[in-house]
């Protein structure tokens, strides 16, 4: 079941990207339109990059890893790669976010602002995890 819906994931997160291309090269006589379609292909290849990263991390976790014992070590290692998969990809949208606002309305660079204090806080709560948890066994 997992192995399914880590290739379902995967065509999504292709068509994702396979869009933001075809939106660009949309784009690409009328320069009005080519800057914005270019912020938005960006952020649809960074969600569809970590689509594909959550992905191949079920196939590994899950399908390849599945029949293994795992240690407290171990699962803490997963849950630290998945964090910090979702945490680059918040960070990157927040960056796109941040040049799409910053072009439209000065007033709107407050959400993307809050999407960078989510992933500092989650970057935070992440070493406040590894500290605590760094005398457990694997």
């Amino acid at each position: 079941m997992y192995a399914l819906i880590s290739l379902f994931l995967s065509l999504i997160s292709l068509l994702l990207m396979a869009g933001a291309i075809y939106e660009v090269w949309l784009s690409w006589g009328d320069a009005a339109l080519f800057v914005p379609s270019l912020l938005d292909g960006i952020a649809l290849v960074v969600i569809g990059m970590a689509v594909f990263d959550v992905a191949k991390f079920l196939v590994e976790e899950e399908v390849f890893l599945a029949r293994e014992q795992k240690t407290p070590g171990s699962q803490r290692t997963t849950l630290i790669k998945f964090l910090v998969v979702i945490n680059i990809a918040m960070l990157m949208e927040a960056l796109v976010f941040v040049f799409s606002a910053a072009k439209k309305d000065i007033s709107l660079l407050v959400y993307p602002t809050f999407l960078l204090i989510a992933s500092v806080l989650l970057v935070i709560s992440l070493g406040i995890y590894q500290k605590l948890t760094q005398g457990e066994r694997s």
